[in-house]
């Protein structure tokens, strides 16, 4: 269809043309675990540790078997997945509500992948893979007809809670929708799920990954102190009300409350709605990408009241649509100003990384510093980056002496990373000199690691902010 082909295009376009042409944090973190399986047999979270799913690293592991340390393959694999994502869920409203609400559904849906509340730049990140499974479980629920449909549904579900526990929440919409139906169908839609579930644990257990370092990495260590959901209540309550009341989103809300009006009752779909959101604050970090588990339910009521709209008063198809992209277009601000870049580069201030007050380098200057230390490292030696330090560890290509090659700050993490850091001392450390790194790290893991330079380190030179150290001679 062409308005998926636009879209497409736009998403590609965003995608591609961003973070300097680097990988993020979290793709360069993926990266690194990915690789680490993929090209040196070290399963997840014994290569490296982070939240992620296995799959999710296969991902990554088999972008850098076919094309080394790069960017850009996951992002169109995510870009693709969301276009398959954007076609089913067009199935889904016609389905539901005929050809109109379809056509609605893929401008509703595909645009608001593109806002910047819902950080369109990353197609690559865990929320795309798992969406896309939950779109197409989905739309096997609702055309099921025989419990094969409901297994099938079932089965997707559990690829999707395999790429992302959040999944859940739309899982339990889906298995409440499932009671109104025939129990047979129930039990049937339980059972494609057990089976989804039995299939990766098998996967992970004959790849030589943990069962039990899935739990703790995915789910036990993600919450209290250090964790990634370790924030403040009054913080929690700006960031949610920044998220829903200050973002593109509220543009559903009008459509939602039509929803509401037309259905008169809280349907399975607002169900949806209602467990995604709970499952946002739940989660309690609220980033941005978060809100793609958001966007179906959404764009499904949206196109749905929508229709109804358009059927009773008569309004012409092509200037709401008209109405529908003005409305919803993304702004375009990050990919436009990188591109720009690509035949104006700005000057290098390199005074800028090597004195006070020191500049805290982007993404395209930690891949510069990763090739740097590439290129200046034996292939055996590891290589320890302080901080948040995974996208310059990924463009190194050595091994970190820790699997918390990231900082991450949970006292199980600590203590892990202290032992891991005295048994076997890295060839080369690099200390960040910018404040954002005292800032965010916490004092006890600042000290250990100053400490440990000063006792077993020389200095050897100050590069994009960045002081980096070699061990001294008998020092191991």
């Amino acid at each position: 269809m062409q308005i998926i082909l636009v879209l497409a295009g736009l998403q590609l376009f965003i995608t591609l043309f961003s973070n300097n042409f680097a990988l993020s944090l979290d793709e360069a973190m993926a990266h690194y675990i990915g690789r680490n399986w993929f090209r040196n047999g070290l399963a997840p979270y014994s290569g490296g540790a982070d939240n992620k799913s296995p799959f999710f690293y296969a991902i990554y592991g088999l972008s850098d078997r076919l094309f080394g340390v790069n960017y850009w393959f996951p992002r169109v694999l995510g870009a693709a997945c969301e276009c398959i994502g954007i076609y089913y869920l067009y199935k889904i409203a016609k389905l539901l509500s005929g050809e109109r609400a379809g056509i609605l559904a893929i401008s509703f849906y595909g645009l608001s992948l593109l806002w910047h509340c819902t950080d369109a730049r990353y197609t690559s990140y865990t929320e795309t893979f798992e969406v896309l499974f939950i779109i197409l479980s989905v739309y096997f629920f609702i055309k099921a007809v025989n419990g094969r449909g409901y297994f099938i549904s079932g089965f997707l579900a559990a690829l999707s809670l395999a790429f992302r526990l959040s999944a859940v929440f739309a899982i339990v919409a889906l298995f409440l929708a499932s009671l109104y139906r025939r129990k047979v169908f129930t039990l049937t839609f339980f059972l494609g799920l057990a089976a989804g579930v039995f299939c990766f644990a098998a996967i992970c257990l004959l790849t030589g990954i943990s069962l039990r370092d899935i739990y703790v990495f995915t789910l036990a260590d993600n919450f209290g102190a250090g964790s990634t959901s370790d924030h403040y209540l009054l913080w929690k309550f700006e960031m949610g009300f920044n998220m829903f009341f200050y973002s593109e989103l509220v543009l559903f809300y009008p459509l939602v409350v039509g929803y509401l009006i037309l259905k008169r009752k809280v349907d399975w779909l607002m169900v949806w709605i209602i467990l995604e959101i709970v499952g946002i604050n739940i989660i309690g970090n609220y980033a941005r990408v978060h809100l793609k588990d958001l966007l179906p339910p959404l764009s499904l009521a949206g196109a749905i009241a929508a229709a109804h709209i358009i059927d009773t008063y008569k309004l012409p198809m092509p200037y709401v649509m008209l109405a529908v992209w003005v409305c919803f277009f993304p702004k375009l601000l990050e990919p436009v100003v990188t591109l720009k870049r690509v035949f104006m580069p700005e000057p290098f201030v390199s005074e800028n990384y090597s004195r006070q007050p020191y500049t805290i380098p982007d993404e395209g200057l930690c891949r510069k510093l990763g090739l740097w230390v590439r290129n200046h490292t034996p292939i055996t030696e590891k290589v320890y980056v302080a901080g948040f330090g995974g996208q310059v560890q990924a463009y190194t290509e050595r091994l970190s002496p820790t699997i918390y090659f990231n900082v991450t700050q949970t006292q199980v993490a600590k203590q892990h990373f202290y032992r891991d850091m005295q048994q076997n001392k890295p060839g080369m450390i690099l200390v960040p000199m910018f404040a954002q790194y005292r800032q965010y790290v916490g004092t006890d893991l600042l000290n250990y690691v100053d400490s440990l330079v000063a006792k077993n380190y020389k200095f050897d030179t100050c590069l994009y902010s960045y002081n980096i150290y070699k061990l001294k001679a008998g020092s191991n």
